[in-house]
């Protein structure tokens, strides 16, 4: 299997849940190509081109760390690739994590990837589902309200404030776009700066008011899963919970949190059954679920992670389950000859 990886920028890729898919995909003897989000080329009569970077396939890495020292190394091979030439292409580059004046790779990798998905490449998750995703906090909004918390996105500060008072003044405010726990305020009755907040973050987009949940004093879950149902391995289920620091109201792992262990309680399952059937028909193939109790709080499609710390908490490696579901879906997409399309393919089983 030919499967090409796209990252933000390999030159400054950490040795997360990306680095350790690939690291496992390379130990199951498949060719993997990584891409920096810049790396596409468009001419009008010809096939895609990808300025690729490949570890050598003689490379022996034992973890992702070596890996990725290989992958950002002077023995790492530079090829100009036909995206053709491909079976899949694993978009995992995260928009909301680019720096100041990179708006460009934004939105590069989605555009991209439905162009090679019209010449034919497996491309997970599929493209046309995450141009439609791509706000992943918005497409948040068209899953079951019994499950999420009160919320409203505007810009209007008059409707924040009247949602505050709603709320019993306490809220949580975002923007629509962003994620690692930036910009997120906790906004209670004992702020004096509510105003100079809402101006400050509406001032880059659109506002999210979202009603403030006490259990998240206890952290946050973070359910990951694969063609619609959590992934499961060795009779073990990929469910982290994410512990924020002392005086941090925020479960980010960016931001200081630490990894426990959590069972799958019966509302979560609630959550994930009402969540995995728009995902599977959407065709979004690997995603993760946010959840407080019984709320869920985010979702994230773009590049879902945290199987880095799963080592941590005893759970096993997932990314073999991972790579191997991926093999099956080539399988599926070679057998059926072009008869099932790249949506369907995505959330085979």
């Amino acid at each position: 299997m030919k499967i090409c990886f796209v990252l933000n920028d390999i030159a400054i890729e950490k040795a997360g849940t990306s680095v350790a898919l690939m690291t496992t995909a390379h130990a199951r003897g498949h060719e993997v190509f990584v891409m920096s989000v810049g790396d596409f080329n468009f001419h009008h009569d010809a096939p895609i081109s990808i300025n690729s970077t490949r570890v050598p396939k003689s490379t022996k890495t034992k973890s992702p760390k070596k890996f990725l020292e290989a992958l950002q190394g002077s023995k790492a091979r530079k090829k100009k690739i036909e995206a053709t030439s491909l079976d899949v292409l694993f978009i995992r580059n995260n928009p909301t994590e680019e720096a100041s004046g990179r708006q460009w790779a934004e939105q590069a990798g989605v555009a991209f990837g439905r162009m090679m998905q019209q010449q034919g490449v497996l491309v997970l998750n599929d493209a046309y589902a995450l141009s439609h995703a791509f706000i992943d906090k918005l497409y948040f909004e068209e899953l079951p309200q019994s499950i999420k918390p009160d919320s409203i996105i505007t810009r209007s500060k008059e409707d924040i404030l009247e949602f505050w008072e709603k709320m019993d003044k306490k809220m949580v405010l975002k923007p629509l776009e962003g994620s690692g726990g930036q910009d997120v305020f906790l906004i209670d009755e004992h702020e004096k700066n509510v105003n100079q907040i809402i101006e400050t973050i509406s001032s880059k987009g659109y506002v999210i008011a979202q009603e403030f949940l006490p259990a998240v004093k206890d952290g946050d879950v973070r359910v990951l899963l694969m063609n619609g149902r959590i992934m499961e391995k060795d009779g073990k289920q990929a469910i982290i919970r994410r512990v924020s620091g002392e005086g941090e109201f925020r479960s980010n792992f960016a931001l200081g949190a630490t990894a426990d262990s959590s069972e799958l309680t019966p509302e979560m399952q609630r959550i994930v059954d009402l969540t995995a059937p728009k995902l599977i028909r959407d065709g979004l193939f690997f995603v993760g679920l946010d959840i407080v109790k019984d709320k869920l709080i985010e979702i994230n499609v773009l590049s879902p992670g945290g199987m880095e710390h799963f080592k941590d908490i005893g759970l096993p490696d997932f990314t073999s389950t991972v790579i191997k579901a991926i093999e099956r879906k080539v399988e599926y997409k070679n057998e059926y000859g072009g008869q099932l399309s790249n949506r369907v393919l995505a959330t085979m089983d």
